[in-house]
């Protein structure tokens, strides 16, 4: 791509209305495979342009999108805060286009997705103002494209840090375990709660992943019990192993394997 939705390009970008799609779970669930066959679903069937924005502190989605990450916003607002409270930031600029510009320059661009990586949460100090101007820029940032794709961490009270989106499909991922359905269950609690913060979410669903056959009856009971709208399973699938093992990008899953024929039904189902 040869130019970046917030360099005034961003109404040529847009196919459609914006569509904001987040992923969340407990840690080692899948979140960011699931992430990624959900960017790799919308290319193959040309739903628009998309903003991949990887919440996780460790920032792992590039790899399985198989996109270089230079920068992250985490590190653009620690450095910020460092000129700052130095006395060496310059009064000549604006800290709103100090920060728009950085994250310009942060933003990975790929073809039909671009990235940008949240990196680690804030350090010790007030950040109020710097987050502020922060979720103002990236709102824009995402409004210049027909989807926006959010690898969460595991929680989802940092949301409302990072962006004022209203959520369009929130993917709730657990693994077959009591424990990991103990933590979808507290996620939709946390994300419901968010509408009391100003970030409302419209659709909440629940995945199984790493489990290829019929559920239980019991677990299924408790599934209810949580009341969590179970949409599907997705099976293990060997071939992902073997691109990680190589370091190739999850976007080159052959479309006939077992998990991306499952995830693009569950995709399908939700109507994306």
């Amino acid at each position: 791509m040869t130019s970046k939705p917030g360099s005034g390009q961003a109404s040529s970008r847009k196919t459609g209305s914006s569509r904001t799609i987040a992923i969340a779970g407990k840690g080692g669930t899948g979140k960011t495979t699931f992430a990624a066959l959900l960017v790799k679903y919308l290319l193959n069937e040309k739903k628009g342009y998309i903003l991949a924005v990887d919440g996780d502190p460790s920032s792992n989605l590039n790899l399985a999108l198989g996109m270089e990450l230079a920068d992250t916003v985490g590190h653009i607002r620690e450095d910020m805060a460092t000129q700052v409270r130095s006395g060496s930031y310059s009064q000549g600029i604006p800290k709103t286009d100090y920060l728009e510009y950085r994250i310009q320059s942060a933003l990975v661009e790929g073809k039909g997705v671009d990235l940008i990586a949240m990196g680690r949460p804030e350090g010790p100090g007030c950040y109020c103002a710097a987050n502020n101007i922060l979720r103002a820029v990236i709102d824009r940032l995402g409004n210049g494209y027909d989807y926006v794709v959010i690898d969460n961490e595991a929680g989802m009270e940092h949301i409302s840090r990072q962006t004022t989106r209203h959520i369009d499909i929130l993917f709730i991922i657990s693994d077959p375990t009591v424990r990991g359905l103990s933590a979808a269950e507290g996620i939709a609690q946390l994300a419901t709660e968010l509408g009391a913060h100003g970030t409302r979410v419209s659709r909440m669903y629940f995945i199984i992943n790493r489990w290829g056959s019929d559920l239980p009856v019991g677990f299924l009971e408790r599934i209810r019990a949580a009341g969590l709208e179970l949409i599907g399973t997705l099976p293990n699938d060997p071939q992902v192993g073997e691109l990680d093992l190589v370091g190739r990008s999850l976007i080159e899953l052959d479309e006939d394997s077992p998990l991306y024929r499952a995830a693009k039904g569950i995709f399908e189902k939700a109507g994306i």
